[in-house]
């Protein structure tokens, strides 16, 4: 068994890795990491992040983002869930409703749906078999639009 330390410092090295879907690329299926992601290409699924989810300009997710920050600068159709910082840039399109702790969006963006800011948001939790989940206070599923 893993002593205590041993467990942090592995917990920590996984949360520290990077991730990378290209331009490019199309991936149909649900994204679950630890770590943080980079997205140029296209998802067809849910994307989940105990760190960080950046999408970059060429980036399209079709589908439910989680995560602990995340910069958008490319187009979701789909609800996005933050516990800390959303950054939303000038190339941003999105498409559904939006729950996070701070926003900051910058001149250009597009944004369609709804907006709850501060909201009680407890730990991304990722179980034992890779499944992320979070606990919302009274909050409910959206369909992607």
């Amino acid at each position: 068994m893993f002593t205590s330390k041993e467990e942090k410092r592995v917990a920590e090295e996984i949360s520290n890795s990077s991730n990378t879907i290209g331009k490019g690329t199309f991936l149909e299926g649900n994204v679950e990491t630890y770590g943080n992601i980079r997205i140029e290409g296209k998802i067809t699924g849910n994307v989940k992040s105990k760190s960080k989810i950046v999408l970059g300009p060429s980036s399209q997710v079709h589908g439910n983002i989680t995560s602990q920050n995340a910069d958008i600068e490319g187009e979701v159709k789909g609800k996005i869930e933050i516990a800390e910082l959303l950054v939303l840039k000038a190339t941003a399109v999105i498409n559904g409703d939006i729950s996070t702790g701070k926003l900051v969006v910058e001149p250009g963006a597009v944004f369609n749906g709804g907006c709850k800011m501060g909201a009680a948001v407890k730990d991304i939790k990722i179980s034992e078999n890779g499944a992320v989940t979070r606990s919302l206070s009274s909050q409910q599923e959206v369909k992607s639009i």
